[in-house]
């Protein structure tokens, strides 16, 4: 009786250790799904750009979120020695309202518009204390405050490096020299048909002048040559 006693427990602690798996996969899965549809931020493929002192220069950014915006809070910062200096700051109120953005640097522009996503900036007049790490900042209330970012690094040089098209222009020109070839030979191809074909005319004329005159010579019409008279009885 004690022993049998002391063994339903196990099948119990069993259950229950089973139901707590079942309950974090579940948890899991739903922190996946979460996640799956959270704020998104991205600057784009290319991270990074080379412009020239004194130029102006775009510095891409995009959100994206599946279960939408609400009160969206972005702003730019600039890594300078390591302070961050913001560059400037809105709230986007819902999917497709403009922000009204506020700017604290005389030379960045907001080219964005939410209706695309877009929360990029133009920084005119580039000098060479621009270099550095641009960071495009985001936080959706809809997740709880749970915030991202995407960086862009800024190189500014005094001249763009020339690229060596030499090789370029090399395949370039061997490719058009082989398609010149290949056109210089159907051309000549077509030209000797053509003249084959006058030659083969001319040489079948030669031959029905030279059959009529056969038989010119023998006594009968060129046009009757092939004809008989039928005796008479």
């Amino acid at each position: 009786m004690d022993l049998q006693l002391g063994r339903r427990p196990i099948p119990h602690r069993c259950a229950q250790s089973g139901d707590v798996f079942h309950a974090g996969l579940v948890v899991t899965l739903l922190l996946g799904v979460w996640y799956a549809q959270a704020l998104e931020v991205n600057t784009g493929k290319v991270n990074f750009v080379e412009v020239m002192n004194g130029s102006s220069v775009l510095l891409p950014c995009i959100y994206s979120s599946c279960i939408g915006i609400k009160n969206l809070y972005f702003n730019w910062q600039f890594k300078d020695n390591g302070t961050l200096i913001k560059l400037c700051e809105a709230v986007i109120p819902a999917e497709g309202i403009e922000p009204r953005v506020n700017i604290y640097h005389d030379r960045v522009e907001f080219v964005g518009s939410s209706k695309e996503n877009n929360i990029s900036i133009l920084l005119h007049n580039i000098t060479f204390e621009d270099q550095g790490q641009y960071i495009c900042f985001a936080i959706n209330p809809k997740e709880k405050g749970r915030n991202h970012s995407a960086i862009f690094t800024l190189f500014v040089v005094d001249e763009l490096k020339k690229v060596d098209n030499t090789l370029t222009v090399i395949i370039v020109s061997v490719l058009g020299g082989v398609i010149g070839l290949i056109i210089l030979i159907m051309v000549v191809k077509a030209v000797v048909l053509a003249v084959l074909k006058k030659v083969q005319e001319k040489n079948k004329e030669c031959l029905v002048s030279s059959s009529g005159n056969d038989n010119t010579e023998n006594g009968l019409p060129a046009s009757k040559a092939d004809s008989k008279p039928t005796p008479k009885a």
